[in-house]
């Protein structure tokens, strides 16, 4: 069974939409940048992968949800829906819903009431759309949202739905991993051997999902599989037995070996732990495979429960155009992926039938996502 994909959007530290962010991706422009939200005083750190769209000095409320309303918007519009969604349903995978907007609230007095800390209320003004569902979560939150958006179709429940993620980054989580990273890593590198950790970044991603292709749509691309599974191994540190089981089921899931596999879009933080553990399980799944790997993070940040779906955007990007970004700043791999087909330096043009997109979030809730071309 496999489901189109009929429409995509998404917005980010290095674009508007999903063909800018392609662009920049192949082009290995990056979104980094000095604090704008923040008071720099109170931290070590001063950098992140921020979408610049506050209107004056300071931050301001709301900004996930405005992320989230544009997403869906550009995927709605690819899709040929109307501007009323009425009973199409939205689900939204995020790590931390609108807790910025509490933050000023809490601190500062900016108005704010608890409806808006979930998306449904906002979805509904904006979309008229009345079936909708927030679901935080961490890493994984966007491609756990899309296993639910699977079911929904495979069991008839509707024949479209519309699966979202998104986050910006608060000043909680940014105090958190600030504390944790004595010496904040002055960039994201990706699979290098001297990676030093994540920087945290901002985005939206949405998708159009249907049971079958309307008439007269194009297709972007054909959803075969989306594997979730929770390993429960640590609170934040993952686990390979949990990460492979994921990969593996999502294959089987699929009626796809390892050696079928183009390309595997890597969850990749640059984080120690985090590398090490999806190098080592990928190597032993694919061994005897040679796919190409690549991942994004090292220019649009982490961008949390958005994550997962921002990097299955651009997997169909790449199954569309046969061309792949490379991974940036990777100049040494680490020894765990010796033999792994890692992309770096510049895009590789290669045809891609089929793309694996992995997700991976703290409490180990790993997701899987395979993809294919419209073909």
């Amino acid at each position: 069974m496999s489901f189109p994909i009929t429409g995509i959007g998404a917005i980010a530290s290095i674009g508007d939409d999903p063909d800018e962010i392609f662009a920049s991706l192949c082009e290995g422009r990056s979104g980094i940048g000095p604090l704008r939200g923040f008071d720099e005083r109170r931290f070590t750190a001063r950098q992140l992968f921020e979408i610049d769209d506050r209107t004056g000095d300071g931050d301001e409320p709301g900004r996930a949800t405005r992320f989230l309303m544009e997403a869906v918007r550009q995927a709605a519009a690819d899709a040929g829906l109307p501007d009323d969604l009425g009973g199409v349903p939205v689900l939204v995978g995020t790590g931390l819903r609108e807790l910025r907007s509490l933050e000023l609230w809490w601190r500062d007095g900016v108005p704010f009431t608890a409806d808006g800390l979930d998306f449904g209320p906002a979805l509904r003004r904006r979309f008229g759309a009345y079936d909708t569902h927030t679901f935080a979560g961490a890493c994984s939150a966007s491609l756990y949202a899309l296993a639910l958006g699977w079911d929904l179709l495979a069991q008839g429940e509707t024949d479209t739905v519309i699966v979202a993620g998104c986050d910006t980054v608060t000043e909680s989580m940014f105090g958190l991993a600030d504390r944790v990273q004595f010496d904040p890593p002055p960039q994201v590198r990706p699979f290098d051997r001297d990676r030093q950790g994540t920087i945290l970044g901002e985005g939206a991603a949405a998708i159009v999902l249907r049971r079958e292709p309307a008439a007269g749509r194009p297709v972007r691309g054909w959803l075969r599989s989306v594997a979730v599974n929770c390993d429960a191994y640590h609170q934040t540190a993952p686990d390979a037995d949990g990460v492979r089981a994921s990969i593996e089921q999502a294959q089987r899931a699929a009626g796809s070996r390892p050696e079928d596999i183009d390309l595997v879009v890597l969850h990749a933080t640059g984080t120690p732990l985090n590398d090490r553990t999806e190098a080592e399980a990928v190597a032993e799944v694919f061994k005897g495979a040679s796919p190409a790997f690549t991942g994004i993070k090292a220019l649009t940040g982490h961008t949390s429960g958005s994550a997962g779906l921002m990097s299955l955007i651009v997997a169909l990007r790449s199954v569309e155009s046969g061309r792949i970004p490379p991974i940036a700043n990777l100049t040494e791999p680490l020894p765990e992926g010796e033999g792994l087909r890692l992309v770096s330096d510049r895009p590789l043009t290669a045809p891609v039938r089929v793309a694996q997109v992995n997700g991976f979030g703290f409490g180990g809730v790993n997701a899987v996502a395979i993809v294919a071309g419209a073909a």
